[in-house]
């Protein structure tokens, strides 16, 4: 459908409505509704602001100005649903939200300029844009509590859940530091279509199974219904049964009928304030202009079928409601949409002016600010003496005999919940249970359930949890079981999580370390699922910070340093932990205790702090550099041993950080012994020693080069899975083959 077409329909509409008697503008507009004509005249020109944006959209991009046309025509009612909220109230926005947004906008007190400037800034990619500045057109503003978000579909829903959980935590824990008020409610906006996505059904799921055992959960899900998704047709009644769920409360409107939907939202709203419990709003809409400017209708829908939803127009019906209440004149309001659309347009003619981002430094300036000075100063904290000896029950770890890596976190994990009254670990099995590895033992009993806690078993629902306790002030550290059901979830760390700073400038972060146990060589536990060696995924994140520390001390300090990031930066990050090496003890033969490291107490911390991107280097040796990470270091430093004792001198570097790449490390390692082996236990394609070979190549190495590493498989069971993954006896044939 043209926008002349909804254009003439509009104009044509009005003027053909017949003025009804005048009533007070501070009376209902019409009889059994809460909206009064003052507001609907209000709302009324939110939502044509909103429908002059979209024309504005489309008349920017046939002039190659403008770059984006996905529009709210027809969805404009949702200017009732922010009007049923408070400006504080947290916002994750559907993106056809634009009365809503400029409904909100003028909530907060700004002029209804501004929050016209904001869209047509984001559809021209102006750099001055004042919430992803230029680099994606978002809903979203700091000072409008209106989280921006992604066009992937429904992904944000696990992240609206998150942040419903969090409110009271947050304001609990942090007091005037949490980001929302202890009494607000999260509303989180969608299409009819988003409701089948796996992300969708998980945020679902998530809010009924909290609901269900009594959880605070204010949070207003608000599901836009044209009936079409692009071109694919929404069965009749689906929405609603669909929306229909244990523990979640349904609402429904006609959302073209502007008082209808206010009442509706009214509704909706006080039962999840008051009861701090979720809800459906199911608001019918039309879809006009199509799903996008580039978008023909005609080649899947009728003419009867176009012409029935432009009947349903929004902005016709509040008009139909302001002139049968006397509020205003057909002629009046046809005066305002002329007067008002060359405002808009000649506005966007400014804003074409605006500079663009004009380099790929600023482009990249907001995906990973970091402050190392900052994280130093930071890492080091630690509970005062007698909250410490509370929170290890008078057992301090730094007294106690050299550790495990499993212990080493779980002591540090100890010592940061003392000391960060923020943080939360939570995961499937890591309450009573501690860990399938027992690395959260004991710390629900020390710190309680309202800071260590079981959650569902799915991974979107965790990182969704994550996230939105986060960007509400927490600091979470959520724990992914194994590596290989973190790729189930994948796009809440892809999509949501590093993407958030980015189309945010900073301003909204969703601060986190996510735990994950992974890679293989269990003993006596196999298969693929509880041994993945696949982080290729996740190195190719901008911005994602990968800890891979392989010894109890590297583990310790590490997640200290992740944490402070966290705080500081913003950053998230992924803690991968080497499964095989949770219990190793030795080194060389059984009994030499060598893989086991005593705790740094606090004091010692400043001196042990490991910066992010920081390599950890062992031996002298001149002859070969081994570089390695995770599982790969034991078998290294055993390897090494051996060539040592035959007259070769050999260094092996541990990288300990797989994004950033201490890259600076390995150069400089790779230029003293001229000869440089890549022990790399991820797969041949797509592993970690190929972005290595081609920074050693892009800076210049000259010296020999080679790799060996695990195959382009996945682990079977058993014993055959030595025929697969990279071994020590590989590492040190590949060394003397280099060696000569």
């Amino acid at each position: 459908m043209a926008r002349d077409t909804v254009e003439t329909h509009f104009t044509q509409a009005v003027a053909t409505l017949k003025a009804g008697p005048a009533r007070d503008p501070g009376l209902p507009v019409r009889e059994g509704s809460s909206l009064t004509g003052e507001q609907c005249m209000r709302l009324f020109r939110r939502q044509l602001d909103s429908r002059l944006l979209d024309i504005a959209a489309r008349w920017l991009r046939e002039r190659d100005e403008g770059f984006y046309t996905i529009g709210s025509a027809g969805h404009e009612g949702n200017a009732a649903v922010a009007a049923a909220l408070r400006p504080t109230d947290p916002a994750l926005l559907h993106y056809r939200s634009g009365a809503f947004y400029l409904t909100r906008s003028e909530q907060a007190g700004r002029l209804p300029e501004q929050g016209i400037r904001d869209v047509l800034m984001g559809l021209a990619a102006a750099a001055d844009e004042p919430i992803a500045g230029g680099r994606h057109k978002v809903f979203g503003h700091p000072d409008l509590a209106v989280i921006p978000q992604t066009s992937t579909i429904a992904s944000h829903l696990p992240r609206s859940v998150g942040v419903a959980f969090a409110i009271e935590r947050a304001a609990a824990a942090i007091g005037e530091q949490a980001r929302w008020p202890a009494d607000a409610v999260a509303v989180c906006s969608f299409g009819d279509a988003s409701i089948n996505h796996a992300s969708a059904l998980s945020g679902f799921n998530t809010a009924s199974y909290a609901t269900y055992q009594g959880q605070a959960l204010p949070l207003l899900f608000v599901c836009e219904d044209n009936g079409i998704g692009i071109s694919v047709r929404t069965p009749k009644g689906w929405v609603e049964a669909a929306l229909r769920r244990p523990g979640i409360e349904y609402f429904a409107a006609d959302g073209c009928d502007l008082a209808a939907a206010y009442d509706a939202a009214v509704r909706a709203v006080r039962h999840v304030r008051e009861r701090r419990s979720p809800a459906f709003l199911h608001l019918t809409t039309v879809r006009l202009m199509g799903h996008a400017g580039s978008d023909v209708e005609q080649a899947y829908r009728t003419q009867r079928e176009i012409r029935a939803d432009l009947e349903r127009d929004p902005l016709v019906r509040t008009a139909e409601l302001l002139v049968r209440a006397g509020q205003s004149t057909p002629e009046e309001l046809l005066k305002t949409y002329e007067s008002q659309r060359e405002h808009v347009l000649r506005l966007a003619l400014e804003t074409t002016r605006s500079p663009r981002l004009g380099s790929a430094k600023e482009v990249m300036e907001p995906i990973a600010p970091r402050k190392p000075e900052l994280i130093a100063k930071i890492s080091p904290m630690a509970a005062s003496a007698p909250e410490r000896e509370k929170a290890f029950a008078g057992a301090l770890p730094e007294h106690d005999k050299p550790l495990t890596l499993s212990q080493a976190v779980n002591r540090t994990l100890a010592d940061a919940l003392a000391v960060y009254p923020e943080m939360t670990v939570f995961g499937e099995d890591v309450a009573k249970k501690g860990g399938v590895y027992g690395v959260t033992r004991g710390l629900q009993k020390r710190f309680g359930a309202a800071r260590v806690f079981d959650t569902l078993l799915d991974e979107q629902a965790i990182l969704g949890l994550a996230l939105g306790a986060g960007v509400s002030g927490l600091l979470p550290v959520p724990e992914i079981q194994y590596l290989a059901y973190l790729h189930n979830a994948l796009d809440q760390i892809r999509g949501e999580a590093a993407t958030l700073s980015f189309f945010s400038r900073g301003a909204y972060t969703n601060p986190m370390v996510v735990r994950v146990a992974g890679y293989a060589y269990q003993k006596g536990f196999g298969g693929h699922f509880h041994n993945d060696n696949a982080v290729g995924a996740l190195r190719d994140i901008p911005g994602l910070v990968i800890a891979s520390p392989a010894r109890p001390d590297d583990a310790a300090a590490m997640l200290r340093t992740c944490l402070a990031a966290a705080r500081t930066s913003g950053s998230v990050c992924v803690f991968l932990e080497p499964i095989a090496l949770y219990h190793t003890r030795d080194l060389f033969e059984e009994g030499d205790g060598g893989w086991l490291a005593p705790y740094a107490p606090p004091g010692r911390w400043p001196e042990t702090h490991v910066p992010i991107g920081q390599a950890r280097s062992y031996g002298d040796g001149r002859d070969l550099t081994i570089v390695t990470f995770g599982n790969g270091v034991r078998m290294s430093l055993r390897a090494a041993v051996r060539l040592t004792q035959e007259g070769y001198g050999c260094r092996v570097l541990d990288l300990r950080w797989l994004a950033p790449l201490p890259m600076d490390d390995v150069l400089r390692a790779a230029e003293l012994t001229g000869n440089v082996l890549i022990a790399d236990e991820t797969r041949h394609t797509g592993g970690v020693s190929e972005g290595i070979m081609a920074e050693l190549a892009d800076a210049g190495f000259t010296g020999k080069l080679a790799r060996v590493t695990s195959s382009d498989s996945f682990i079977p069971l058993g014993g055959a899975a030595d025929h697969v993954l990279l071994s020590e006896a590989e590492i040190e044939q590949a060394a003397r083959k280099l060696l000569g």
